[in-house]
C-alpha cells in the first residue's frame, strides 16, 4: 500500500525532544492519484526566515511545517541531527520541554507553510 511519510519532532515525558516517523496511508483515488484520509485542521500561517536563520525553541503549537524553498537542519534536545530538504513535511509537536534547534541549511532567506491544527 502506498504511503505518506511525515517526520515527526516530539517531546518525551522527561522533555527531551526526538525525532520519529508517521505514515500516511494513502489509497488509490484513480487518474487524481493517491490520496491520504482528510486532516481537520484549524489555520494555515506562511513564514519567511533569513539567510542565517539559527535559533533554539519550542514549536508554538502543534503544526505541520512543509518546507516551500529551503532545507534546514532540526536539532533535538539530545543532540540529534537530521537534514530535511525542500518539498518534506515536518509534524512539530515538541510544544513543551527543551525545544529543538533550526537552522537552515543554506545561506539564503528561507519560506515555509505552517498547517496548524
Amino acid at each position: 500500500m502506498a504511503s505518506f511519510k511525515v517526520t515527526r519532532v516530539y517531546a518525551d515525558a522527561a522533555g527531551e525532544s526526538h525525532f520519529d516517523e508517521v505514515m500516511y496511508p494513502l489509497t488509490d483515488a484513480g487518474p487524481i492519484g493517491f490520496l491520504s484520509q482528510n486532516v481537520a485542521v484549524k489555520q494555515v500561517q506562511f513564514r519567511k526566515v533569513p539567510a542565517g536563520y539559527n535559533d533554539l525553541h519550542n514549536a508554538p503549537q502543534k503544526q505541520y511545517v512543509v518546507l516551500l524553498d529551503g532545507g534546514v537542519e532540526i536539532e533535538t534536545s539530545t543532540g540529534e541531527k537530521r537534514a530535511f530538504l525542500q518539498g518534506e513535511v515536518l509534524l512539530m509537536e515538541d510544544t513543551t520541554g527543551k525545544g529543538h534547534r533550526s537552522s537552515n541549511l543554506e545561506q539564503r532567506e528561507r519560506s515555509s507553510l505552517f498547517i496548524i491544527f
